[in-house]
């Protein structure tokens, strides 16, 4: 992959990177707002538990998108961003484009995921 082309996904992931700190803190705070002062009955209770519960699980998700990012900047540090870790192939930049932290080309992910039975499930 060219320098220029490794700078511009380097910058992608870096915007990123910003961009899912910010929402984690940003639910972090929300979540930190919610109390208990404001439970009148048990439904207000169990709405504040939902309520925390989804944060919660918006939060891991957001995590493992940084460390995603993380490991995908410390393969272009490393050199091998943009080839495929299954089979060695470079990765379509067009695909690099849409997911910036592809660790698969588009044949092996669909291998992967055909392996692990994802490829059974209904999509919208």
């Amino acid at each position: 992959m060219q320098a220029e082309k490794r700078e511009h996904f380097r910058q992608l992931l870096l915007d990123q990177l910003r961009q899912y700190t910010e929402q984690i803190r940003s639910d972090q705070a929300a979540a930190n707002e919610l109390n208990n002062e404001d439970v009148k009955d048990s439904v207000d209770l169990s709405v504040l538990d939902l309520n925390k519960e989804i944060l919660f699980r918006l939060g891991e998700r957001d995590s493992q998108t940084v460390a995603d990012i993380d490991q995908a900047l410390l393969r272009i540090k490393e050199g091998s961003y943009g080839i495929c870790a299954r089979c060695g192939k470079p990765i379509d930049e067009r695909r690099l484009d849409a997911i910036p932290t592809a660790r698969y080309d588009a044949a092996c992910q669909a291998a992967i995921e055909s392996a692990n039975g994802e490829d059974d499930n209904p999509t919208l």
